[in-house]
């Protein structure tokens, strides 16, 4: 078998610009691709090179998930590798977010936050 990767997830949110925007900030990526999507919708693919997270919004309005914890299918949250946990999170605060639950145990350090769809991101910093 070759090698095996994951490409990318895509996300429902209230507004795919914002949250590309904030994305691109925090994380330092860039815009991939954007344009028309299912349902009259909107997409914009925000990413690395060859990686990236879907946002995307349908034409119609959006609810909050319940807690994806319990629900079968949930997304319960997006991690994120990084090299400098600390700028990271100082961004985080910047774009508005507030830093939960840190954990710092093998093989690195993390934190939680979640953003304004009430998406969960771990960001990882690995020794």
């Amino acid at each position: 078998m070759s090698a095996v990767r994951l490409e990318h997830v895509n996300v429902t949110v209230k507004n795919p610009d914002e949250t590309a925007a904030w994305l691109c900030d925090v994380f330092d990526w860039h815009i991939r691709w954007q344009g028309e999507a299912i349902d009259k919708g909107r997409s914009i693919h925000v990413g690395e090179t060859d990686s990236y997270v879907a946002v995307y919004a349908p034409s119609t309005g959006t609810e909050v998930a319940k807690n994806s914890y319990r629900t079968r299918g949930g997304l319960n949250h997006i991690a994120v590798v990084v090299d400098d946990l600390q700028a990271v999170e100082e961004r985080v605060k910047a774009a508005g977010f507030t830093p939960g639950e840190h954990y710092d145990y093998e093989p690195g350090r993390r934190f939680y936050f979640r953003d304004d769809n009430n998406i969960e991101f771990e960001v990882v910093e690995y020794d």
